[in-house]
């Protein structure tokens, strides 16, 4: 995968940005037409019900390991500089941020990468809960709430060599790719019950496959790049939403990277896919009481992923994807806080 043509004729920033614009499309039609979302898989595994929406999870969950294990064992991907293993991570920011994420899941309705899906579907309540999100990330990251998301994670802390868990565990890459392929197993087992359709499951292996791709290709680019100093990194939507919004408001001028190109693919792929299935629908709130729901979602989500380093996709996918120990830790807080929300706020009580 040879990007030193195109870097050299339009610039890094560009290629980099558009890089994140394509795979943001081709993220943002699978996860539309496969209905993604780890809010629907959580709450039907909770409540032992139809598997269909855990499968659609799995696969994606499980492509994602799969194809980022394989590109490593083929040497086409190293993904050691990156910052989910190489940086000094929190393992308390990773469990409170987890629970507090899985909860405003609950809450919204929805993780923050189904709240863009929906919002180019036409759904209003998913616009303004994607607004207030983006806000409280960058009020977490650099805003009013960084001191008390600074404390959270200084509680618990970590050396960027302990995060990598396939080191930690003796395991190697092949055992990374293995364990992706028991996933895979268990989510053909709960397809088949289910009965998906082609459109379910394909469409969530085209989610997993994006974000193998993104760690792919950021890598080939970082490693060719003449100016600039490139991440490799993959999808994720706390930081790049909240980097969005900034660049929005910003002066004009601002430097392109992945993430500039990554939330407006999402967006443009999904009223793609919502636009030839005509499934394009303009949706409100019922009452007040719902939107202080979603609102109290967005707040959750917006300062618990970034307390977290990532969201559902970002932890639960794309570092989970590398085996990353803070990862893992933020999607196993995920599903307890969003379990327990949904027990707690949502689950139907059967009476006597």
């Amino acid at each position: 995968m040879d990007f030193g043509e195109l870097l050299e004729r339009f610039g890094d920033k560009t290629v980099i940005a558009v890089a994140g614009l394509l795979i943001g499309i081709a993220f943002g039609i699978f996860a539309q037409r496969s209905r993604f979302c780890l809010r629907s898989a959580v709450v039907a595994f909770w409540r032992r019900e139809d598997g269909g929406r855990l499968a659609i999870w799995l696969f994606a969950f499980a492509a994602a390991l799969c194809a980022t294990q394989a590109a490593i064992l083929a040497d086409w991907l190293d993904v050691s500089q990156a910052r989910q293993l190489s940086a000094r991570g929190s393992l308390s920011g990773a469990l409170i941020g987890g629970l507090l994420f899985g909860t405003g899941m609950i809450l919204a309705r929805g993780c923050s990468s189904r709240m863009l899906v929906l919002a180019a579907n036409g759904n209003l309540r998913a616009l303004l809960t994607g607004l207030v999100f983006a806000v409280t990330a960058q009020a977490s990251l650099n805003g009013l709430l960084s001191p008390l998301r600074l404390w959270l994670s200084g509680l618990w802390t970590i050396d960027g060599g302990g995060r990598d868990l396939l080191a930690s565990a003796h395991l190697g890459h092949l055992g990374g790719l293995l364990f992706g392929l028991a996933w895979l197993l268990a989510a053909v087992v709960f397809a088949r019950r289910a009965r998906l359709t082609v459109r379910e499951w394909s469409g969530a292996i085209g989610v997993g496959l994006s974000v193998a791709l993104a760690w792919l290709v950021t890598y080939r680019i970082g490693s060719q790049a003449f100016d600039a100093v490139l991440p490799v990194q993959s999808l994720s939507f706390t930081g790049p939403s909240a980097d969005v919004l900034m660049l929005v408001l910003s002066p004009p001028g601002q430097p392109w990277d992945f993430d500039i190109g990554l939330v407006p693919g999402v967006v443009l792929g999904s009223f793609l896919a919502a636009l030839w299935g005509k499934e394009l629908k303009l949706e409100g709130f019922k009452d007040g009481q719902s939107m202080r729901r979603y609102i109290a979602g967005a707040l959750y989500m917006g300062f618990g992923g970034m307390l977290a380093g990532g969201c559902a996709v970002g932890a639960g996918v794309s570092g989970a994807a590398i085996f990353a120990l803070t990862a893992w830790l933020a999607l196993i807080g995920m599903w307890a806080g969003a379990g327990l929300a949904d027990a707690l706020l949502d689950r139907p009580r059967h009476r006597p």
